[in-house]
């Protein structure tokens, strides 16, 4: 007996078991403005320090040259993943040089094709400046020039003004090399002018003008221009992108339209987009803003493949289905592009991808995970009190107390449930810092303090509250039934988990059983109205399994059972209630009470071992709250899985009553625990019980089986 209630004593956790207490003395700071950096770009490193292994990798990445070689980014939305890339792909583009201007031209030997030139960081700028010069001094001076070229019978005086003219562009090209100057270009500039006006035929001082007004046109004058596509300043790095809407033509650039009066060339017309923009840098996309273009996403891939493939890429006039431009876009040349892509992707989007276009992803060799979660510990710690004082510089709001860091920290446990390991989900962290800052204000105080964090939290879930304190009503106001005091057979307190995004919240659900004498097992009612989810239906498989192998003397069971969730109307899935499932089944069987007082939440496999189940905060809570607003008396808790303790975060209000006497937490390792927690009896004793009454059951099917005749 009195190993008994040691046993007891030791399944019900004390107040201290229920949550991490950080111990803010461990900190070498009085409050976080101590841990600022002069080096502001030194903001955004606390964070690497939680996603070390992606730092590797996407340094590795990033400083490999050749081409084939992009980045994918895994991770869920919130750890950092966009953030965290690009100040990296900004550090590794700071040790490269600027990257080339791309310029188009008219090609005069090409049949009006676009003539496509590189040139240095800032020439495309000059290039355009110096043509623009010219064209203006051209149109000034053309009146007189071919007035010379008449009286003189001569196109030298023509050759004299293009020589001079374009010296003096030449001499503005200061950032070219003289041995890289598009002499060609020129020469060919030169011999189309020459050529035109050589063509053009001689007219009478009665209409002299109609030729040279004929000249004086956009369509003429504007051949001889640059469209600088793509344009970079000399004191730059290597360009870094990130198109955060990408579309068809802001990714591959497009064609201008044009009325049908204009005549502005075709060249004139082009437009760069982001892969343009990034050649000789990186980009950075997100796959899901790709994949959510109903329109056009399908499409955006498929282009983007072929230019992963090809390594060029033409500029198409994508925005409209005429064929206008279309002789430009069959006839010119492709661009060559080398840029490195680093796309940001979940898990789902990316292993949903893969099954459908796998060799997409073969462009992509380095993949980057981010971690959801890592390993608390001193120096992690350390690094989330440097991000948040990072963050608490740049947003311009008070600085922390290293109590207040602890609850932030312990929030960031809290997300993901367990003691061991720190959520990554940064900005979580960043508005509930920011939520505490202004907490603080509305104090006055000039620091931030752990009853500012608390407020916080305690505000946020004020403002999601609504559903859950409804249903709670529709349990006071005796709507949904549920006992919480005294005791009742085949009758259970389950634990239900509701997820509704930011509304994430524990409700109790009542589970009844009945017996009778049957062939046909455990029937669950919800499945055969098919209210139940897959998992669900496989936990009471489980269940039905330890029930034949607990009683193997007896099979086949000559049983029939039914189980419910009582008034649940919107259907069950999960099995974290199997473990209550199989108490009210063996308290209906056995013929035993169960203590209503106690909620039940975990899973069982076949061997009667209790399993750990997700939302176990939320459930103790929300029970919690339904206890103590009928009236707590000492006798209600929750029976939880013992592989589960490492999971308990519980709130500041629950371990007062726990520490109170009010409420309690007691673990189950086996099914055998939890009976005998809710019932007083062990499961030997609740067996024989059963045994009888499954005898009995095997007597009334005996006496109503057809009699055979002789």
């Amino acid at each position: 007996m009195i190993n008994t209630m040691k046993n007891n004593m030791q399944k019900t956790l004390t107040p201290q078991q229920l949550t991490l207490n950080i111990d803010a003395k461990q900190f070498n700071f009085v409050d976080t403005s101590e841990l600022l950096s002069a080096d502001q770009n030194q903001a955004q490193f606390p964070a690497w320090t939680a996603q070390s292994e992606a730092k590797k990798a996407a340094e590795f990445g990033l400083s490999i040259k050749q081409s084939g070689f992009n980045l994918l980014a895994l991770g869920e939305p919130g750890s950092g993943r966009t953030t965290l890339m690009l100040s990296m792909m900004h550090e590794a583009a700071s040790k490269l040089p600027a990257a080339s201007d791309l310029v188009a031209l008219y090609q005069f030997d090409g049949n009006g094709k676009p003539l496509f030139l590189k040139l240095p960081a800032g020439a495309g700028s000059q290039l355009k400046q110096a043509l623009d010069a010219f064209v203006r001094t051209f149109a000034k001076d053309l009146a007189v020039l071919l007035e010379a070229k008449v009286q003189q019978n001569s196109l030298a005086p023509l050759e004299i003004f293009l020589a001079g003219q374009l010296n003096t562009i030449e001499t503005s090209l200061t950032l070219i090399e003289p041995d890289k100057m598009p002499t060609h270009y020129f020469s060919l500039l030169k011999q189309d002018i020459l050529d035109t006006l050589e063509a053009l035929p001689p007219t009478s001082s009665a209409d002299g003008d109609s030729n040279l007004e004929a000249l004086l046109t956009e369509g003429f004058f504007g051949r001889y221009r640059a469209n600088v596509l793509v344009e970079h300043q000399l004191e730059h790095n290597a360009p870094v992108l990130y198109d955060n809407d990408p579309s068809l033509q802001s990714l591959f650039g497009g064609i201008e339209s044009a009325s049908e009066a204009s005549n502005i060339p075709d060249f004139m017309r082009l437009r760069a987009g982001n892969l343009l923009r990034a050649n000789g840098g990186t980009l950075l996309l997100h796959l899901r803003d790709i994949l959510a273009d109903e329109q056009s996403g399908a499409h955006i891939l498929e282009k983007l493949h072929r230019f992963l493939r090809n390594g060029t890429l033409q500029i198409e006039d994508l925005s409209s289905s005429s064929n206008q431009g279309s002789s430009l876009i069959n006839a010119q040349a492709a661009i060559p592009v080398s840029v490195k892509l680093v796309l940001i992707a979940t898990r789902e989007d990316y292993y949903e991808l893969l099954g459908i276009t796998p060799d997409f992803f073969d462009y992509f060799p380095i993949k980057i995970e981010f971690a959801d979660q890592i390993k608390a510990g001193a120096d992690n710690y350390a690094a989330y009190a440097m991000f948040i004082a990072h963050k608490c510089q740049q947003h311009h709001c008070h600085q922390f107390t290293a109590e207040a860091v602890a609850g932030l920290l312990q929030a960031m446990h809290r997300l993901i449930e367990d003691q061991t390991r720190l959520s990554t989900k940064f900005s979580v962290l960043e508005k509930l810092l920011l939520e505490s800052a202004a907490a603080a204000s509305l104090r006055g105080a000039l620091l931030v303090e752990i009853e500012d964090v608390k407020a916080a939290i305690q505000r946020k879930y004020a403002r999601h509250s609504y559903i859950e304190s409804h249903i709670r009503d529709s349990i006071i106001d005796k709507e949904l039934i549920i006992s919480v005091q005294g005791e009742c057979i085949g009758q259970i307190n389950g634990l239900t988990h509701i997820d509704l995004s930011e509304a994430s919240f524990g409700s109790p659900v009542r589970i009844s059983a009945n017996c009778y004498a049957g062939s046909r097992g455990v029937l669950t009612i919800d499945r055969e109205v098919r209210m139940s989810g897959p998992t669900h239906d496989k936990g009471v498989m489980i269940l039905q399994s330890w029930l034949h192998t607990n009683f193997a003397k007896m099979n086949p069971l000559n049983l029939t059972a039914s189980l419910v969730f009582e008034q649940e109307y919107s259907g069950v899935d999960g099995d974290s209630a199997s473990c209550a499932e199989l108490f009210a089944l063996l308290s209906s069987l056995a013929q035993i009470p169960i203590k209503q007082g106690i909620a039940v939440t975990g899973a069982m496999n076949q061997h009667g071992e209790v399993l750990p189940i997700g939302g176990l905060n939320e459930k103790i809570e929300g029970y919690f709250r339904v206890c103590k607003d009928i009236g707590l008396d000492g006798e209600q808790g929750v029976l939880m899985p013992a592989r589960n303790m490492r999971h308990l975060m519980l709130s500041d209000e629950v371990i007062q009553a726990v520490e109170g006497g009010q409420f309690k937490i007691i673990t189950m390792n086996t099914v055998a625990d939890g009976i005998e927690q809710l019932t007083g009896n062990n499961l030997q004793e609740v067996n024989a019980m059963a045994e009888k009454v499954l005898s009995g059951f095997k007597l009334t099917l005996e006496a109503n089986m057809p009699k055979r005749s002789s």
